[in-house]
């Protein structure tokens, strides 16, 4: 019998984040990602945060078969724009938050121009410019989805709520954590806690 991993943070910090809270439609491609033993009152999909963990260490395992600076983090959501920007610093990958200039990846006249090896979407509808332009490139995506997402075009989807500003925060704390840990970066949880407090992940808007 496999033993089970100890969350990465106990239940309790997902749901208090609001990690879980889907959206009120589902797509069938989310459908096996959400919690179909819970309801919500107020008629919301809830993702299953078992998940959520497991699809945090897959994502952090999967990104260190890449250097940092061929790394590309994407948010056009304000919520995920501080977070997705301190994810970026804090392990050395590109950014782009607010607009994504169209031809970024697939215009080498353009100023913007760039060539990640790999990208992360903060979310695939949001997102779709980035996302298209990385299927031309040929880039694997990687994409924080809600509820209502579809998966299509992205090879590995980390199931949470990607319109919250706390989940957000939340997702991507995490993710730089695991990623500097799995590098030697941060030894411990605890460092990478008083190095980075959480809620100042949040969004400001």
């Amino acid at each position: 019998m496999v033993e089970q991993q100890s969350p990465l943070v106990s239940l309790d910090v997902y749901e208090r984040h609001a990690v879980h809270i889907g959206t009120n439609q589902k797509s069938a491609d989310m459908k096996k990602f959400l919690d179909t033993l819970r309801q919500d009152d107020s008629g919301l999909h809830l993702i299953d945060v078992h998940q959520t963990d497991s699809r945090i260490r897959i994502v952090t395992q999967f990104l260190e078969n890449f250097e940092s600076d061929r790394i590309l983090v994407v948010s056009a959501r304000q919520y995920g724009q501080r977070p997705a920007r301190k994810f970026a610093q804090s392990i050395g990958a590109k950014y782009i938050v607010g607009r994504f200039i169209p031809g970024t990846l697939t215009n080498p006249s353009l100023r913007t121009y760039m060539e990640p090896e790999v990208i992360l979407v903060t979310d695939p509808a949001a997102d779709s410019q980035a996302l298209s332009e990385a299927v031309k490139s040929g880039l694997p995506v990687v994409a924080i989805c809600d509820a209502n997402n579809r998966l299509r075009n992205v090879d590995i989807a980390l199931p949470a709520n990607n319109k919250g500003r706390r989940s957000l925060a939340l997702v991507y704390w995490l993710l730089a954590r695991e990623t500097l840990k799995g590098r030697g970066t941060v030894s411990n949880d605890t460092e990478w806690e008083l190095a980075e407090d959480v809620a100042d992940w949040e969004s400001t808007f």
